[in-house]
């Protein structure tokens, strides 16, 4: 708990998953891959001004046209695929309804999400835990690397391994998990760079051995 008490009390509540509905944070989760999240909300405001952000109207939505909505985020012609194959699966199993799809148990649910085509565990994760408040842990790229370079994992670790750090150092609760995970992003994204890290100024400077 040491890390996430020094980032809470550097940071502050992080707030996220910055989203209106949940069927916005799932859409938000899919069209995030391989983008910053700027380039997101373009992509949700392109959608709401033409309200088109629900499941009946984006399943029946041509893939043409949708294309052309989420284009800022790149990759988008990989990205409506993607978002097709979801609602498939949403009206498949679920006739279209959030409703009938939190009723689903945790493991199960996760387990089918993990089946549809570009659906992976980060992803899927994140559904649970920011769309369908479950108490499940996500473990990114921002994890890993502070996690990494924090001597708690090594450089090859999977991300169920990553998980299990979570899962195995935390109480098992959404809140704590939603938290965590957005002081890390945060952490990442402001001092934990990828190429010049700031590491002078990180608020996990104390030279400390850490633990999840």
């Amino acid at each position: 708990m040491y890390i996430y008490e020094r980032l809470y009390s550097h940071f502050g509540p992080q707030h996220w998953w910055p989203a209106e509905t949940p069927f916005e944070v799932m859409v938000g989760a899919i069209l995030t891959q391989n983008t910053n999240w700027a380039n997101v909300e373009r992509a949700i405001r392109n959608l709401k001004a033409h309200n088109l952000l629900s499941p009946g109207k984006l399943h029946v939505l041509s893939p043409g046209k949708l294309a052309g909505f989420i284009r800022p985020t790149g990759y988008y012609n990989i990205k409506t695929k993607r978002l097709k194959e979801f609602l498939r699966f949403l009206f498949r199993n679920y006739a279209g309804s959030l409703s009938l799809m939190t009723k689903e148990d945790t493991r199960k649910l996760r387990k089918l999400l993990l089946c549809v085509n570009g659906i992976g565990p980060e992803t899927a994760d994140s559904i649970l835990l920011y769309a369908l408040n479950r108490p499940v842990a996500v473990a990114d790229a921002y994890t890993k690397r502070i996690f990494f370079r924090h001597r708690l994992i090594k450089e090859s670790a999977s991300y169920q391994e990553i998980q299990n750090l979570f899962i195995q150092s935390l109480e098992n609760k959404v809140k704590l998990f939603n938290e965590y995970h957005a002081l890390l992003v945060r952490l990442g994204k402001d001092f934990c760079l990828k190429r010049r890290p700031r590491c002078e100024s990180c608020p996990l400077k104390q030279g400390k051995k850490f633990t999840a």
